[in-house]
């Protein structure tokens, strides 16, 4: 089942979370753009859109309806719906997108062979996401009983997602990093740097090949 219990009662907390940790959403979206290509997009696990807005996409799925009509506010056209489970046909899609996405869904695999299918020929998926093995990553894992969302989330390493992309046709990744300390510490953007290994926040890009 999709994991929307915590984003239809805590939609407010998630937004707050935005406001309060500025200098990160703003760092997270400078890593997001060295790797979002041209093109129609669409991104999978909207929320409120905050990430759709920032990149002009116009199409959006999102399971929970609270977030949803949020998102339709900023002007997104949302389809209710699941990551394993899209409704959309074949081909669509120039690039799909998904921010802190991974770690709520059942079926990761099944998400991107979904992924791979609405997207066109050449297309590309673009992730974000909290590395397992970073500092932050870490320590949501010590403390995921505490929080409301990442309680029901599964986190991965950038080994076992490029892994799972491999296996769904995906290829050429370019990786950039941010998110170098704590979240109370930041208090201005953090640089982006190429790779991953370093910064918490990985933003990737990889390539439909077949």
């Amino acid at each position: 089942m999709p994991k929307i219990e915590p984003f239809e009662h805590f939609y407010k907390r998630y937004e707050q979370w935005f406001e309060k940790h500025h200098p990160v959403y703003l760092s997270e979206i400078e890593a997001l753009k060295k790797v979002i290509p041209e093109g129609k997009g669409i991104e999978i696990g909207t929320g409120t859109g905050r990430f759709s807005v920032p990149f002009g996409i116009k199409y959006g799925v999102e399971p929970s309806l609270k977030m949803a009509q949020i998102a339709k506010n900023r002007g997104i056209q949302i389809v209710r719906g699941i990551a394993e489970k899209l409704p959309i046909k074949n081909n669509q899609f120039d690039f799909v997108l998904m921010v802190t996405t991974i770690c709520f869904v059942d079926n990761l695999k099944k998400s991107f062979e979904e992924a791979a299918r609405i997207l066109k020929r050449n297309g590309y998926i673009v992730l974000g996401y909290i590395d397992k093995n970073s500092p932050l990553g870490q320590f949501y894992l010590e403390h995921k009983e505490e929080n409301p969302f990442y309680k029901y989330a599964t986190f991965y390493s950038t080994e076992e997602v490029v892994s799972l992309l491999k296996e769904t046709g995906f290829g050429d990744f370019v990786f950039y990093q941010t998110v170098f300390k704590m979240l109370d510490q930041i208090k201005e953007p953090e640089q982006v740097i190429k790779g991953y290994g370093k910064g918490s926040f990985v933003a990737l890009q990889a390539k439909k090949l077949f």
